[in-house]
């Protein structure tokens, strides 16, 4: 299974509580809910697109807590993203979740990067990582994601989590697509290609230059 992480990010990169008020305010965050206003019918149907190609999910601890608060309650059998969420197999990275309830629900809590690499390798669609910031940050570190999703909301939060730490693993991204919804929500999917590369601009546009007047 590819492994394909998607994530909703502000244009400051924040990504904690994006869908509501009250649904992640941990560390005293206070501007949850600032996806809604741009969340328009392209961005609906990208997520619809998404939901599409699940074959398990990998959650983190945080995001699985949220999650499980609430689809389990989602039994409309026409929700297309309910119905993938309850009824495929679900594992989430933790060291301190014992039994989970939520059905179809399994816990990593051992060699996590020996772990998602086993089930990477399992025959089947996707392998979905939704919000889960920490395990994306753990997951890019480890070179584990062949495709990601990220939806920019065109808002600076101005506090709360981070995607990308201040110093972490270099990556070069190859865009495999990209589009922007009528609310101003860029919808891009890059493929991770290797270290990034680095280069003097200055140098480059002198060669350019040279390359031109010849």
């Amino acid at each position: 299974m590819d492994l394909t992480a998607t994530m909703f990010l502000s244009v400051d990169g924040v990504y904690q509580g994006p869908g509501g008020r009250d649904e992640d305010r941990s560390g005293g965050f206070d501007r949850g809910g600032w996806l809604a206003p741009f969340f328009d019918e392209r961005v609906a149907a990208f997520m619809l697109e998404t939901f599409d190609r699940p074959g398990a999910f990998l959650l983190g601890r945080r995001t699985y807590d949220i999650f499980a608060g609430y689809w389990p309650h989602q039994t409309d059998p026409s929700d297309p993203v309910a119905t993938k969420l309850n009824a495929l197999p679900k594992y989430v990275a933790s060291t301190t979740l014992r039994e989970p309830e939520w059905a179809n629900t399994s816990v990593l809590d051992g060699d996590l990067v020996q772990a998602i690499r086993d089930l990477k390798a399992q025959p089947g669609n996707e392998l979905q990582v939704h919000g889960s910031g920490r395990l994306l940050r753990f997951l890019l570190e480890h070179d584990l994601v062949d495709r990601l999703n990220l939806e920019i909301f065109p808002v600076i939060v101005g506090k709360g989590m981070r995607l990308f730490p201040e110093e972490g693993r270099d990556t070069r991204l190859e865009l495999v697509s990209a589009t922007t919804s009528a609310s101003g929500v860029q919808l891009l999917t890059y493929r991770p290609a290797g270290p990034a590369t680095y280069a003097d601009v200055a140098s480059d546009a002198s060669a350019q230059h040279e390359e031109i007047h010849r």
